[in-house]
């Protein structure tokens, strides 16, 4: 979870997924579109529990609020949009379009509404469900939504939002521009339900190829397949333009196993966390990894949840650092600041993300590190100077050189990092064994789905260049190999992927969110800019028309 903004997932990655070793997803328990399972909504019910009930919020599937503007159409038709992915991202191009009809703009000739499909793994929409913990708080503004920066007179604004469920003054005697993490994430939902009907559900797509170029030999028309991810039929639908926005995916250090009941990502945390460990008065033993927002607020919720527990936070960083959201490095955030960022150089830009990762990657809010410190002053001044017979412990300057399972738990060998002892400064055989009968990665997650779900598509990328370091980071594009050689996958300004010339026709392209943070800066994978991207993107996709 990003301590700065909130971190832009597709849905797809909050619940029923499997990892393996290297952050792979293998599928999991969804259910055919049709059906609904219970939302899992964090509420805070005053002990620090986490209640997976039901929802009671009225905003499931078949809400009654549709989109008069974006009708579905039939599924062998030729969509003008299909969206890869129903997350944040994609809800908020919905959204734009939506706007844009709502205010007269026409986006195809005659003024008639495009026809638009979303395909998603998940079987409703969800956001971040595995980290509503309770008291958790958005990082961002509440401007910062779906539509107040793009236009604040859209009714899909978060103030509006407000209005509807009665809410409106009662939060404003809040004091805040930040809400609920929980509240937001309702906010979201009440915005996709006006869309449910375009959205095939419980869909995994597998992959995006072009259909035989026209008479000039140019691309117009890609096919997007599908996979159910309950039957495994597969299913396929044809489109003019592609907007791919498939999340992040859960990213498991390689040294973990490849698949064990007892090692679980922090994006499935509230999911199975009482599933696994279901007796509040047990002395559990838990065993956190990660050094950045979402590992500390785990770390402290166990804490909460299990009393009696036993918890270590283990991290390569010797300290847990706070979060940098001063206003002059805030302005990175800006959606005018990717215009400055993309015609960069790509050594200046990837020197810029690594100056400003303290805004986002690693980093912890200030006031939970010091609720954090403040727990282990009190250990201290109970239990003495050994941090061995602590409770909880924080394990700064740490990796794990192994973890392998004893019986019902899994041993972690933990040692200081190599690169401090290659200097002298720690004795490398300190090794420290602990033995957890819960292991959380909060590390992180790949952006990278993209590029093998568009192997069908990579003969029609340019050539490539001579490679630089800048592609290995992906900050300027992906080099792939194909049997003609290497070809580059970049993209545009707005976000389009940039083919040979002539090999997709003009009206037709496909687009990629959430996975441009080298071109187009920190805030790519994040809430910050969806309400201005989403424009962009529609006016990329359908010309002036959208301004007209």
């Amino acid at each position: 979870m990003s301590p700065h903004s909130e971190m832009l997932l597709n849905s797809s990655d909050a619940a029923g997924i499997a990892l393996n070793g290297n952050g792979v997803v293998l599928g999991g328990s969804n259910r055919a579109e049709h059906l609904r399972p219970p939302a899992l909504v964090d509420a805070t019910n005053g002990n620090g529990s986490v209640n997976t009930t039901t929802a009671a919020n009225g905003h499931a599937n078949g809400h009654g609020q549709s989109s008069q503007y974006l009708l579905p159409a039939a599924l062998d038709s030729e969509y003008d949009v299909v969206c890869v992915g129903f997350g944040p991202a994609s809800l908020a191009v919905a959204v734009a379009m939506h706007d844009a009809l709502a205010t007269g703009k026409a986006l195809l000739p005659g003024g008639a509404a495009p026809k638009v499909l979303f395909v998603e793994k998940q079987a409703r929409f969800a956001w971040h469900a595995g980290m509503l913990l309770p008291g958790a708080k958005m990082q961002i503004s509440f401007i910062k939504d779906l539509a107040t920066l793009r236009d604040p007179r859209s009714e899909f604004t978060f103030l509006n939002y407000l209005h509807r469920q009665g809410r409106l003054v009662d939060f404003t005697n809040l004091g805040t521009f930040l809400p609920a993490r929980v509240e937001y994430e309702d906010y979201l939902r009440w915005c996709a339900s006006h869309f449910d009907r375009l959205v095939r559900f419980g869909q995994e797509v597998v992959s995006v190829t072009p259909e035989g170029g026209d008479g000039s030999g140019s691309v117009r028309v890609f096919t997007v397949r599908s996979r159910d991810v309950a039957t495994g039929q597969t299913h396929a639908y044809r489109g003019r333009n592609v907007l791919v926005a498939a999340g992040g995916q859960p990213s498991l250090p390689k040294s973990f196993p490849l698949r064990h009941p007892r090692v679980i990502h922090s994006s499935q945390y509230a999911h199975q966390i009482r599933q696994m460990l279901p007796k509040a008065g047990s002395p559990y033993r838990v065993a956190v990894v990660g050094a950045g927002q979402s590992a500390a607020e785990i770390f402290n919720n166990v804490q909460r949840l299990y009393p009696n527990s036993k918890t270590w936070l283990v991290m390569r960083p010797e300290f847990l650092r706070p979060s940098d959201d001063s206003p002059f490095v805030n302005s990175v955030f800006n959606p005018e600041y990717i215009d400055s960022l993309f015609p960069k150089p790509a050594r200046y830009r990837n020197n810029l993300l690594t100056e400003a990762r303290a805004t986002n990657y690693g980093v912890v809010r200030l006031n939970l590190i010091e609720e954090l410190y403040e727990r282990m002053y009190d250990q201290r001044r109970e239990l003495g100077a050994d941090e061995k017979q602590w409770p909880h412990r924080i394990l700064g300057g740490r990796q794990i050189t192994s973890i392998e399972p004893r019986g019902e738990a899994m041993e972690l060998k933990v040692q200081h990092v190599q690169d401090g002892a290659l200097e002298g400064f720690v004795d490398a055989a300190d090794e420290e064994t602990l033995e957890a009968d819960l292991v959380i990665a909060a590390t992180g997650y790949q952006r990278n789905a993209h590029v093998e779900m568009l192997r069908g598509a990579w003969d029609l990328l340019p050539k490539a260049q001579p490679r630089g370091p800048e592609f290995a980071k992906g900050i300027s594009g992906w080099n792939v190999e194909t049997e003609q050689g290497e070809r580059k996958m970049a993209v545009g300004r707005d976000y389009k992927v940039k083919f040979s010339p002539g090999a997709v026709a003009d009206e037709s392209g496909i687009w990629l969110q959430g996975c441009c943070e080298g071109t187009h800066g920190l805030s790519d994978s994040l809430l910050s800019v969806l309400a201005t991207r989403s424009g962009e993107i529609v006016e990329s996709i359908f010309g002036d028309r959208s301004r007209a």
